[in-house]
């Protein structure tokens, strides 16, 4: 069975790359042509749409100097995110998009600045580079009607692009929990209570969660306090965060 599994999660993969590479190339921001060597959406709206200041990994707060948290985050050291863009401006609708539409031409774009933010932290010493990527599953029912996990598109993108093994089968979802758009904070974690499982087979102690947004970051600090329970360090990387209203003016 799980080889099944992975043998259509990966041909889901080529099937998306191969339908991408053959639409024209048009940026899905600005409709013009791409003319270098991206596809989905052109390196201008993309820089435009990536963070223009230092920001926290804790709450995505703006700061003046990059280090790992801001001063508020420093007193409790939350979960690192790692994101090289706001769900807010400008690219959230194109990370929607690939979970909701399977419109997946912009995910290598999208992805390598996700690996240019995760390098850029690198050469500043704030992060260490994680030694597997581990995918936010879905629950077999969901991943039937949906017929592919983003976030394991994701990771297979970064893997590829990294070199980094992508661990796909770390983490089982247990429960068929409720979608967590529009639920508060407190039904978010009620609805993800006892849903995760995590393989013991699993002999990694740096890994990086990969899913496609972070919003109130409910179901990575759900599954990440099950690694961390084994004392395994555990980051967090995405497209693009959704961060309280606020914290992007300070």
């Amino acid at each position: 069975m799980l080889t099944y599994t992975l043998t259509l999660k990966r041909t889901v993969s080529l099937l998306g790359r191969l339908l991408g590479a053959s639409l024209p190339n048009r940026c899905l921001m600005c409709q013009q042509d791409i003319t270098d060597d991206g596809r989905g959406i052109c390196q201008h709206c993309l820089s435009a749409s990536l963070y223009q200041t230092p920001t926290c990994l804790g709450c995505g707060r703006t700061m003046l100097m990059q280090t790992a948290y801001c001063g508020r985050c420093m007193v409790v050291s939350p979960l690192m995110v790692i994101a090289p863009a706001s769900y807010h401006q400008g690219i959230g609708e194109h990370v929607a998009a690939i979970k909701y539409q399977a419109q997946l031409a912009g995910l290598e774009s999208l992805t390598r600045a996700l690996v240019q933010r995760v390098m850029e932290l690198e050469v500043l010493a704030i992060i260490q580079r994680p030694q597997a990527l581990v995918v936010v599953p879905l629950h077999p029912n969901r991943l039937r009607q949906r017929g592919f996990n983003q976030a394991w598109l994701i990771a297979d993108s970064l893997s590829r692009q990294l070199n980094i093994p992508l661990v796909d089968d770390a983490v089982l979802r247990r429960v068929d929990t409720k979608p967590q758009a529009g639920l508060t904070g407190k039904q978010r974690r009620r609805n993800l209570a006892n849903a995760f499982e995590l393989n013991d087979d699993f002999n990694y102690q740096r890994i990086a969660i990969v899913d496609d947004v972070v919003t109130t970051g409910t179901t990575a600090n759900t599954i990440a306090a099950l690694f961390e329970a084994r004392y395994i360090h555990v980051q967090v990387w995405c497209l693009a965060r959704a961060e309280a209203p606020g914290l992007l003016d300070n």
